[in-house]
């Protein structure tokens, strides 16, 4: 198991996370995915939705990167996170949480505090 893997694996410790993968921002690649792939979203529309977000945001005047993104549905939530590296294009790690097992605060203050380890 390499590394990558084993720290998304970690990712699915956090309450009502079902599914986490980590995707290359500007191609939707998938480097990595845990649990539900099918929760954690297409790496492809992931990307392209953030792009859209920070590009519509930034017509708007606001300054500053897209940090992180909440969707919610009946069911669940779905999550995006920027994951700023030194070098390479940047990176998406996307979570689906169950709506009714997860507190979203909760989730992205644990899943935030673990990108570093994602990255490691």
């Amino acid at each position: 198991m390499t590394a990558l893997q084993s720290s998304l694996d970690r990712l699915l410790d956090s309450p009502g996370v079902t599914g986490v993968a980590l995707v290359d921002a500007v191609t939707g690649l998938v480097y990595g995915a845990a649990g539900d792939v099918v929760e954690a979203g297409d790496g492809t529309e992931s990307s392209e939705f953030a792009t859209l977000i920070a590009e519509r945001l930034g017509a708007a005047g606001a300054e500053g990167e897209l940090e992180s993104v909440v969707l919610t549905s009946r069911r669940r939530h779905q999550v995006l996170f920027s994951v700023v590296r030194p070098a390479g294009d940047p990176l998406l790690l996307t979570a689906g949480l169950d709506r009714d097992r997860s507190n979203v605060a909760l989730a992205l203050r644990g899943i935030g505090d673990r990108l570093a380890e994602v990255l490691a």
